[in-house]
């Protein structure tokens, strides 16, 4: 089974980037589609994008679409979101999961991690 870990986010302001990185242990992040999700307070968990299991397709929601990156290090084993010229909406909990099967605007989550507080300030 594996696990999953997403590091520390943070704050930031409005117009900046911040990088995310989810760590996998007990598999290699090329074993499967993995997704992230963010979830805003008093709302619910939503999907962010997608990235197939070798890395060469990947689909975002909307509101991302064009600010969002995900990508896969093989070398340190983590599945990355970079998001840039990040708005006061982007705020929330992120998550990152293994999809069980996924679309251009679903990831069916079957691990998660715990989750990472981003805050983006006006």
């Amino acid at each position: 089974q594996v696990q999953l870990r997403e590091d520390r986010g943070g704050l930031v302001q409005a117009g900046g980037s911040l990088k995310l990185s989810c760590l996998a242990s007990g598999d290699t992040v090329t074993a499967y589609a993995m997704g992230w999700f963010r979830q805003a307070p008093g709302k619910e968990r939503e999907f962010v994008g997608v990235i197939s299991w070798n890395g060469g397709t990947t689909y975002f929601a909307d509101p991302v679409k064009g600010r969002f990156a995900i990508s896969k290090n093989i070398a340190s084993n983590t599945m990355d979101l970079l998001m840039s010229r990040l708005k006061p909406e982007d705020t929330g909990v992120y998550y990152c999961a293994v999809c069980r099967s996924y679309t251009d605007i679903s990831c069916e989550g079957v691990y998660w991690g715990q989750g990472t507080q981003v805050t983006v300030s006006s």
